[in-house]
């Protein structure tokens, strides 16, 4: 199974006012593991960048001046995704601008049932927890010393880590066989000396008991009619 883990950065909170995408990020899984194939794009948003914004993510206007426009990368986005899951941190947020910026240049939203969102599973999960990228990383010990910003590849990475937890933790040597690791698995042999069965022959009391309930609660029945036509053809 294919999925795309997924984080945007923006300009704001709202597209209907102005807001535009200025970065997308995405990381491939196949069967819950990270392939090493991922997406990543920066846009230029044609619009000033608020000083807010920039102190989150730290994308400058001078830097994205000379970036393509989201329609210039919409078609490569589009054959990235495909029609896989998109497991997306708080999934309004991102599928809003990404639907925003796919109607500016023509072309038709992505449906948001294709969205996983990974803040209704953290809170599913952990009621009344912080379920912030930081603070799920924190809790599944997942190292994000790294991440003085928002970025994001970077955050999407992340992530991908959190959502794998999230469903119930990593299965042991999965990472291995996706970075293609060469180490095995030690192999432990335990000796088991054959022991013959032991024989528990039933007491002449617990055969009479076991004969008495048989002929109290089973009427008729066909190995006692047997054992008595056997008894009947044995000499005295």
């Amino acid at each position: 199974m294919r999925e795309i883990v997924l984080d945007t950065e923006t300009t704001g909170f709202e597209p209907s006012e102005g807001d535009r995408m200025v970065e997308v990020g995405c990381v491939e899984l196949l069967n819950h593991v990270p392939t090493g194939v991922t997406f990543h794009r920066y846009m230029n948003p044609e619009r000033d960048m608020p000083e807010a914004a920039e102190r989150v993510h730290g994308l400058s206007i001078a830097f994205l001046s000379d970036k393509p426009l989201f329609k210039d990368i919409a078609q490569d986005f589009l054959d990235f995704v495909g029609d896989a899951p998109l497991i997306i941190h708080n999934a309004a947020f991102d599928m809003k601008f990404i639907n925003a910026e796919l109607a500016l240049c023509g072309r038709p939203p992505l449906p948001f049932e294709q969205a996983v969102d990974t803040v209704g599973m953290a809170r599913r999960r952990f009621p009344g927890a912080p379920v912030s990228l930081d603070a799920l990383c924190r809790r599944f010990g997942i190292d994000n010393s790294h991440r003085d910003k928002h970025g994001a590849l970077l955050d999407s990475e992340l992530l991908a880590e959190v959502y794998l937890e999230l469903r119930g933790g990593r299965e042991p040597g999965l990472e291995l066989g996706a970075k293609g690791s060469s180490q095995t698995v030690e192999r432990v042999q335990i000796a088991r000396p054959f022991r013959a069965p032991r024989l528990h022959a039933a007491t002449p009391e617990e055969v009479a008991a076991h004969r008495a309930f048989l002929e109290k609660k089973v009427k008729g029945a066909l190995w006692l009619a047997d054992e008595a036509a056997e008894a009947e053809r044995v000499p005295a």
